[in-house]
């Protein structure tokens, strides 16, 4: 798989340029990068967008880390309600908002539904380039809205999760853990397709998700909670204590006080 970092405006060639050197990736060349990393400007702040999307003819269109559009839009401004699955799953209470370690971040959608919970949420993603979309999402998020709170809450770490838990000498520090690993899930919705796509062709298939629940245990604060499938088994390991499902999508919640 061959990645390049691509742009067609001239006004953004310096800072793809800089990007590519970061993340010690070539400059696009179209016909032979099987996925790019583009720039493209935006009309409301000096930075850009960045996006990530594979070169195939037939393949879906590009994938970004956005929280001011769509349903992230609609749920900044009027919020999704505590009786929610995951609010439940994290144990948000009236009396207790829990400080969470998303081990898994992806795209970043359920560290931003958190964080509009009112959570603390570290997000730690070891892709370095997801990390780059996850960093240039809460770039534009704060360009648009520099006085939001939500955003205020979400930290971005580059780190491995194994290895990050492995350092983390202060048990106790995060008061929830979560993990969801990639699996494929059979979700119909069009966009949940189009990134699952993605990201599998960009990170193939990591079996350590066992690995990082069994680190998880021994440091989160309350509980680790596991996002399946419904249809999907639990990881590898102690069963989970309790389970909240939905119509596609479980909880497992594994208390540790």
């Amino acid at each position: 798989m061959t990645i390049g970092v691509y742009t067609s405006s001239a006004a953004l060639q310096e800072a793809a340029s800089a990007l590519a050197q970061q993340l010690e990736l070539p400059p696009a060349d179209t016909d032979a990068a099987s996925m790019l990393l583009e720039l493209t400007p935006e009309d409301y702040a000096p930075g850009f967008r960045l996006s990530l999307r594979l070169t195939a003819a037939d393949a879906p269109g590009p994938v970004a880390c956005d929280f001011t559009s769509g349903r992230n839009a609609h749920r900044r401004q009027h919020g999704g309600g505590r009786g929610q699955a995951i609010a439940r799953a994290i144990g948000i209470q009236k009396d207790h908002i829990p400080h969470v370690l998303d081990t898994t971040a992806g795209l970043g959608r359920d560290a931003y539904v958190l964080a509009t919970l009112g959570c603390e949420v570290t997000m730690l993603e070891r892709s370095p380039i997801l990390a780059a979309l996850l960093e240039n999402g809460l770039q534009r998020a704060l360009d648009q809205y520099p006085d939001d709170p939500v955003f205020a809450r979400i930290q971005l770490l580059h780190a491995d999760a194994f290895d990050y838990l492995d350092m983390l000498h202060k048990p106790n520090r995060y008061d929830v853990i979560y993990l969801d690993p990639m699996y494929p899930h059979r979700d119909k919705h069009v966009l949940v397709k189009k990134e699952m796509q993605v990201l599998q062709h960009l990170l193939g298939s990591h079996d350590d998700a066992a690995r990082i629940l069994a680190a998880a245990l021994s440091k989160a604060g309350r509980r680790v909670v596991v996002k399946r499938p419904v249809w999907a088994p639990p990881l590898d390991g102690p069963p989970p204590r309790h389970q909240i499902k939905g119509k596609t999508t479980r909880f497992d919640i594994y208390p540790t006080c």
